[in-house]
């Protein structure tokens, strides 16, 4: 028989149950242990956090109001020979707005715009960008320091004033192609500037500061310097700036006169080769065609139309020098011994090399001419004959060895080194291309260069535009001499120099005579070639003239050229006329005593058209 509990002892069994403990000691002790756990958990990090992680946090909380500020050394100065200034900066505050701070635009600009210099229309503008703005808007970058301070004294919410410069050029566009110009952060951004910028412009400094989230300085705090910015160091140039005003002058008198393109002038110290005078200009009046656009300043340099180029053409433009270039071809046939001045060659009007056909400039009959008269009239033919006695590796080697396809020293930005033939390249052609100046293209500052080796006595001297750096305590370190070398011996340099005076007394340069100073030199008139054929531009041609005073004892050298002149289009007369106008001031602004002696065109001058090649 089964037997089944009755209800009441089912009930008296769940009443015991139900009036037990909630939970079990293995629960009770699971729970604490939970706890436990968590507690030394948060114990943990909280230790983590106050002890080890405190310099983090701590840091991270300084940087929410701390701001470190680069500050911008004083840009140095640039002075010619003399100390005269040539550019300088001013240092001024630069007030630079966080607009999406600024939470009242109009109210700020009405209490900011008489310390700021801002119309308050405009500030308003500019102060009114909250929500889409750049948080760094330069209210004014060259602002009086007496306002910039009384700005920061202001505490105005959103703005700071740093330190700051204003670059300026005493002299206006004088000699802007070669110190050229700084951009709107102050780098330099071409010439001189550029160049030495680094110098220049010294090394930055850092300013902390502890402000706001609404741009106010907090209470109890102040700007601290931690690292000082270092002024930079000046530079005194070789250029003396009474004679560069006098070159530039002339220059772009004659280029608007004759109507030229672009014109380059420059005089050189013959013993130092440092350049005393630079000029880089453009006649904005011709129009460039295929050779421009000429970037140029857009500012006048006194004469209608005439601009200073951006870019330095001395150093910069490579051109066919012409007949300037003979001097390679005659001191290198000096040099090897295999003409005198007075051997004579028979010259007919032209002749075919190589399959191509030369000439003289002007037409004549079998003509019979001392070396020294075809340099005087300048005889294509007469040149070529004398360049074949050289022979092709000795011309090649002359042309290295004045410095032709090699950048200067100077290294200025943009320098050209010069596109010159060599021995793969050669073609039968050049054995005559090559002697009058033709196929090789060369910078001025290089055709310079030749003609101050032949005046310093066979020694080549390197150019420089540098004399000395000028350090933030006002002292003047010289800079390192001019390298040299021999590239000529003294006898065939002073042959050569004999032989150029002829140039100038009874050849092609007589508009180069200046009285009571002997003058030696050379002209070239140089057909301008089609850009990417071969072809010559109609009508287009390079005006050159370079020589050295006084050829008894010479102490300045001089180039000048002269790109597409119109009314006149000859070395001699386009280009001679601003060498014999700078080099008579320059002889006289450094009291060089004349030669002593009458100085007048030889009976008998050869044509100034006769050196076009």
């Amino acid at each position: 028989m089964s037997v089944h509990a009755s209800p009441t002892h089912a009930r008296r069994q769940l009443g015991r149950r139900s009036s037990g403990p909630a939970f079990s000691p293995r629960r009770l002790q699971l729970v604490r242990g939970l706890f436990i756990i968590v507690f030394a958990a948060l114990a943990a990090r909280l230790v983590a956090l106050q002890v080890f992680d405190h310099a983090h946090y701590a840091q991270l909380s300084v940087d929410q109001v701390r701001h470190d500020l680069t500050t911008n050394a004083l840009r140095a100065g640039i002075y010619d020979r003399n100390g005269q200034v040539l550019a300088i900066s001013e240092p001024t505050s630069m007030v630079i707005a966080d607009d999406m701070q600024i939470a009242q635009p109009h109210q700020e600009a009405l209490a900011l715009s008489g310390l700021v210099k801002v119309p308050v229309a405009k500030l308003t503008t500019l102060l009114s960008k909250k929500g889409k703005g750049s948080g760094y808007v330069i209210l004014n970058g060259q602002l009086d320091l007496t306002d910039g301070k009384a700005i920061t004294n202001g505490n105005f919410p959103g703005i700071v004033v740093q330190d700051a410069s204003s670059r300026s050029y005493p002299n206006g566009t004088l000699a802007e192609s070669l110190l050229g110009r700084t951009n709107a952060s102050g780098a330099g951004s071409t010439g001189l500037e550029y160049q030495y910028q680094s110098k220049l412009a010294g090394q930055t400094g850092i300013t902390r500061e502890f402000v706001s989230s609404s741009g106010v300085a907090l209470p109890s705090t102040y700007s601290h310097v931690v690292k000082a910015a270092q002024p930079g160091v000046g530079l005194e140039l070789t250029i003396d700036a009474p004679l560069q005003f006098v070159t530039e002058r002339a220059l772009a008198t004659q280029l608007r006169a004759v109507g030229g393109l672009t014109g380059v002038a420059l005089v050189m110290d013959v013993k130092t080769g440092q350049i005393l005078a630079d000029a880089s200009l453009v006649n904005t009046a011709t129009k460039a065609g295929l050779l421009g656009p000429i970037p140029a300043w857009g500012t006048s340099v006194g004469v209608p139309g005439i601009e200073q180029t951006i870019n330095n053409l001395a150093f910069t433009q490579a051109y066919e020098p012409g007949s300037v270039f003979k001097v390679v071809t005659f001191s290198a046939a000096l040099a090897a011994g295999v003409i005198t001045p007075s051997s004579v060659f028979a010259i007919p009007n032209s002749m075919v090399v190589g399959g191509r056909v030369f000439h003289d400039a002007e037409n004549h009959g079998l003509e019979h001419l001392s070396a020294t008269q075809i340099l005087a009239q300048s005889s294509n033919i007469g040149t070529y004959e004398v360049g074949t006695k050289v022979g092709e590796n000795g011309i090649l080697a002359q042309v290295q060895r004045l410095g032709f396809g090699q950048t200067t020293a100077v290294n200025f930005p943009g320098e050209s080194a010069g596109l010159l033939v060599n021995a793969a390249s050669w073609y039968a052609s050049d054995q005559a291309a090559l002697p009058i100046g033709q196929v090789d293209a060369v910078p001025p500052i290089q055709v310079l260069d030749a003609y101050n080796t032949v005046a310093n006595g066979g020694t080549f001297v390197e150019p420089s535009l540098v004399r000395g750096y000028v350090q933030p305590n006002g002292v003047t370190l010289p800079a390192a001499p001019s390298a040299k070398r021999q590239a000529l011996t003294p006898a065939v340099a002073s042959t050569m120099n004999t032989m150029l005076q002829q140039v100038v007394l009874a050849g092609t340069g007589v508009n180069a005579i200046i009285p009571g100073y002997a003058v030696a030199g050379k002209t070239g008139t140089a057909n301008i070639p089609y850009p990417g054929k071969d072809l010559l531009l109609n009508g287009a041609f390079y005006a050159t003239f370079v020589g050295y005073a006084p050829a008894t004892n010479p102490v300045l050298s001089m180039f000048v050229d002269i790109e597409r002149p119109q009314t006149t289009i000859y070395g001699g007369s386009a280009a001679a006329p601003v060498f014999q106008r700078v080099m008579s001031y320059a002889l006289r602004h450094y009291s060089i005593p004349s030669s002593g002696t009458t100085v007048r065109p030889l009976t008998g001058s050869a044509s100034i058209a006769s050196d076009v090649t």
